[in-house]
């Protein structure tokens, strides 16, 4: 089991910058990707940016040019860099992973991949 504890939120006004950290509680386990998502009370959990252990990187439309998601593979520690915060960026922010292991079967490879979420942190953003 791997837990992920996130840090950094807070409040910002808008225009502004904030820097989100991500550590996952084990170095020895292999986390194929990490990254952010973002929730707003009563509404869906959307992908805000993630990042492959080759260093591929995906980010939603809303936030590309604004942020900047790293990470240090050999921690397993992942960061958000949010510039020019605007108000609908406010949500809570998840760190997430995820940990393949393929396995043969029958002559098939397959992937058995497991998830691993974080408790969130608070981002506001307002005046």
């Amino acid at each position: 089991q791997v837990e992920l504890v996130e840090s950094g939120g807070g409040l910002v006004q808008p225009g502004g910058s904030l820097r989100l950290s991500c550590v996952a509680s084990r170095s020895d386990v292999k986390l194929d990707t990490m990254g952010w998502y973002r929730q707003v009370p009563g509404e869906q959990r959307d992908l805000v940016a993630t990042i492959t252990d080759t260093g591929n990187t995906n980010y939603a439309d809303s936030v590309k040019g604004r942020f900047t998601v790293s990470r240090d593979g050999a921690e397993n520690t992942v960061y958000l860099q949010m510039n020019s915060l605007k108000s609908e960026d406010t949500a809570v922010y998840l760190c997430n992973a995820v940990r393949n292991l393929p396995y043969w079967s029958d002559g098939s490879l397959y992937n058995r991949a497991t998830e691993f979420w974080g408790q969130g942190t608070q981002v506001t953003v307002s005046s």
